[in-house]
């Protein structure tokens, strides 16, 4: 199969054939569709974190089924299905806990005895996030994949596998906002721009923007922000400050992180794909442009800019 691999950090992206093993027990071979730059892969290309190489990039992916492997039982040839990198066990402390999104994961790793997934002859290519979206084939733990509708467009799925999640899920999983409360959404981005949009959807009385780049803080106000603030033109913080008279910690608030917005992405993703068939959630804005493989590099210097909100590569 054709795909963009990672050869040396830090680097540009390498496109060229990479060979995929058969399926084995609880494996699924994906045809990708379409695959979404995040910029998870950009920072792992710029070196601001290290991993194994050569690595196929990409985590954020729609696809359908082509072949399944033994013991798998919740998908079958046909199924058109969504990637996310919160792969779950079923059995770790997190998971017991109804947080499968901190999944440790142990128990869904590759078999090291079964060989490498990936490999250009003796050697082995890494799958990034055990997913590794940037090439025309995927083949992962069933725990990695959910199904979703057979008329929802995949192109438009695959920004469910990352950014969306993401940016709903911290807005109504993690930080659990409620109708009239105030957000700010710092960066509107693919996941900024989704947080937006989350907020909007819960009825927050107040959804401000902050960015440094007029365009996008533009669509954030299609995406249901009611104020804005130009990061460029001053002290952010001060501004929102200003604009909600005060944001002390002393007043019961609190500082949180959130990992791929707390989600449960078999129950929240075949949600959000009825929302956007039902015209409630904004996907299509969300695309910046669309590209062939061979442009890979071209789009995350695109993103590198902070000029765009989502690209997608499609197959």
């Amino acid at each position: 199969m054709k795909a963009a691999v990672l050869e040396e950090i830090p680097g540009e992206l390498v496109v060229g054939d990479v060979e995929v093993r058969n399926p084995g027990p609880r494996e699924v071979l994906v045809r990708t569709v379409a695959a979404g730059l995040c910029h998870s892969d950009l920072h792992f290309m710029e070196g601001k974190y290290v991993t194994e190489v050569p690595i196929v990039l990409g985590h954020e992916s729609a696809g359908i089924v082509e072949a399944v492997g033994e013991l798998v039982t919740y998908v079958q040839p046909g199924d058109p299905v969504v990637t996310c990198v919160s792969g779950f066990c079923g059995s770790c402390a997190y998971c017991l806990a109804g947080r499968p999104n901190l999944c440790t994961k142990v128990a869904i790793a590759p078999d090291p005895t079964a060989g490498p997934r990936l490999h250009r002859g003796d050697q082995t290519v890494h799958q990034f996030a055990d997913l590794g979206s940037f090439g025309e084939q995927l083949l992962v733990h069933e725990n990695f994949l959910v199904k979703i509708r057979d008329d929802m467009p995949l192109d438009k799925a695959a920004l469910i596998g990352c950014g969306v999640t993401t940016g709903i899920g911290a807005v109504m999983n993690t930080a659990k906002v409620r109708p009239g409360e105030t957000v700010a959404v710092i960066g509107c981005g693919g996941i900024g721009l989704n947080a937006v949009q989350a907020a909007a959807l819960v009825g927050a009385g107040r959804v401000i923007a902050v960015d440094r780049i007029a365009s996008k803080l533009d669509l954030a106000r299609t995406f249901g922000a009611t104020d804005t603030v130009d990061a460029s033109a001053g002290d952010p913080v001060g501004a929102v400050i200003e604009m909600t008279g005060g944001f002390a910690l002393l007043t019961e608030k609190k500082l949180q992180g959130s990992n791929m917005g707390s989600n449960r992405f078999r129950v929240d993703m075949p949600q959000y794909v009825d929302w956007y068939m039902a015209g409630k959630l904004k996907l299509d804005e969300l695309v910046s442009a669309t590209m062939p493989i061979e442009q890979i590099n071209d789009g995350f210097a695109r993103l590198g800019s902070g000029e765009v909100a989502r690209q997608l590569i499609t197959f």
